[in-house]
């Protein structure tokens, strides 16, 4: 299942099933879980472990060293999960020693042509990222955030959870959990409803959530006020409870 043109160091780890398209380098620290699919003209290299079922498409690069001018050659990493979907070359660097030490992307993610996820992401799951969406270092991505096309995130912002970024826009704040942004700067505009409905949250689910969003974005509450809003509102409806976390815990301050 290995190409007779690709490079694969003795030392690397491929898993059983695991194909290597022509051209294809593998570098002496890599793992690859069985199942997983490298096409032509892949690079993937450093401390990098990849996990099962995944498609890796033509010209990515992955686990090359950060894009950041204080890396000195510390051994960090670079961890994927199981089904991701990575498409034409994106790149994806390995951590530095200034975070955790590691860039992680989780299960099911389908990552379009192109994009950017530089050291020390944080990606989770069931993520949508379109073509050429960059993101700065540092930056987290919460479960089911969806990132449209050349949308760029800042370093050390957080995107939350069943998120929606519109195509173009550039985030300089955190998007709070389940909000939609677009613009540049990125502004909130709504809830991101539909896609709710579509995960199974129900209708009063979604009507509390929206009730949040008009406590934070619509009625001219101070944030401090607004969180003390939201703090009675989740104890009638948990859904309201991480988008509470969200905006308590945010180090950059939320879009607003």
């Amino acid at each position: 299942m290995i190409h007779p043109s690709a490079i694969v160091h003795p030392g690397a780890q491929i898993g059983e099933g695991v194909e290597i398209g022509p051209f294809s380098i593998i570098g002496e620290h890599v793992r690859i879980a069985a199942g997983t699919v490298v096409g032509p003209h892949v690079v993937i290299k450093g401390h990098t472990t990849i996990g099962r079922d995944n498609r890796i498409f033509q010209f990515a690069s992955l686990g090359e060293i950060p894009q950041d001018k204080k890396y000195a050659g510390e051994p960090t990493r670079l961890e994927i999960g199981d089904r991701n979907t990575i498409r034409e070359y994106c790149n994806f660097s390995i951590g530095t020693a200034q975070d955790t030490g590691v860039t992680r992307v989780g299960n099911d993610n389908w990552i379009m042509a192109s994009v950017h996820i530089g050291h020390d992401c944080q990606v989770g799951n069931q993520t949508i990222m379109a073509n050429n969406v960059t993101l700065a270092g540092h930056v987290a991505v919460g479960d089911w955030a969806i990132l449209g096309g050349m949308s760029a995130i800042h370093q050390f912002c957080r995107v939350g959870a069943h998120t929606m970024c519109g195509g173009g826009s550039i985030l300089l704040q955190d998007l709070p959990t389940y909000v939609t942004c677009s613009g540049n700067p990125a502004e909130p505009r709504a809830i991101n409803s539909e896609g709710l409905r579509r995960r199974g949250f129900s209708a009063e689910a979604i009507a509390a959530i929206k009730r949040a969003y008009k406590a934070i974005y619509r009625n001219g509450l101070s944030l401090e006020d607004a969180r003390a809003a939201l703090a009675g509102m989740a104890a009638d409806a948990p859904e309201v409870q991480p988008l509470l976390d969200f905006i308590s815990t945010s180090g950059r301050g939320i879009i607003r």
